[in-house]
């Protein structure tokens, strides 16, 4: 049995209920764009407790009952497969504040695309919308052609 070295991130919608969605617009230049707020996931930290976390220390709201909705993974260049478990949430206490990690904001859904979005996030929006489960890069990607399944 072959043993992958991997990294668990994570990334959540969280809606409004009025058909907006909270964003954030990134700061990394090496990711620049809008983008759902998410971040890596502590040893020994739950996989849901990590995106509790990282959207309160990216938004200032602590999302309640987030729900695995897909998974984006693709292996980085130290040949480690990076794993992002993408969450929706519908409920949360608290107010919006921006990070260091960028700007936050909310924005119509109907609308999403008309930001600058980080790369690929337009397909990957389609995993959060549940026409997918999994947005996938195959190993060694020359054009980093991505899949859909």
């Amino acid at each position: 049995m072959a043993v992958e070295n991997v990294i668990f991130t994570n990334m959540c919608m969280v809606t409004d209920g009025a058909g907006n969605v909270l964003v954030q617009d990134r700061n990394d230049p090496g990711w620049p764009g809008v983008v759902f707020p998410g971040g890596h996931v502590e040893p020994g930290e739950s996989f849901t407790a990590a995106v509790i976390r990282e959207v309160m220390e990216e938004t200032g709201l602590t999302v309640e009952d987030p729900v695995l909705c897909g998974v984006k993974d693709f292996y980085n260049d130290t040949g480690a497969r990076y794993v992002v478990l993408l969450y929706r949430a519908a409920r949360y206490t608290g107010q919006v504040r921006s990070s260091a990690e960028g700007a936050v904001f909310w924005t119509p859904l109907a609308t999403l695309t008309e930001h600058r979005l980080v790369a690929d996030f337009q397909p990957l929006l389609r995993v959060f919308l549940g026409e997918y489960g999994e947005f996938w890069y195959p190993r060694a990607p020359k054009d980093w052609d991505w899949e859909l399944i």
